[in-house]
């Protein structure tokens, strides 16, 4: 897992390709929930999801932070998987 880095004025899409995770299964919901929450903080503006791939828009975020950020998928044949990445925020 890597370290993406947001500017805390940039709003940016991130994406998740769950395609090799699913099976013949099909993504039946998809929620994003942002760690920690905070006043200013990085916050889940938009979310979307494609065939395979899930994303979310970001926004936001206080300067210095690391945020993670969760995609929880629940699959069409009931199976929940979660998926992560880590937002570090910094005024570029």
């Amino acid at each position: 897992m890597g370290i993406y880095l947001k500017d805390p004025g940039a709003s940016l899409d991130y994406a998740i390709d769950w395609g090799a995770a699913l099976d013949g299964a099909s993504i039946a919901q998809s929620r994003w929930a942002v760690e920690p929450e905070e006043t200013g903080g990085l916050r889940a503006a938009a979310d979307f999801r494609e065939d395979e791939r899930t994303a979310v828009t970001l926004e936001g975020g206080v300067p210095g932070r690391l945020y993670r950020v969760a995609n929880t998928v629940t699959r069409s044949d009931g199976r929940v998987d979660v998926r992560s990445l880590v937002i570090r925020t910094e005024a570029r």
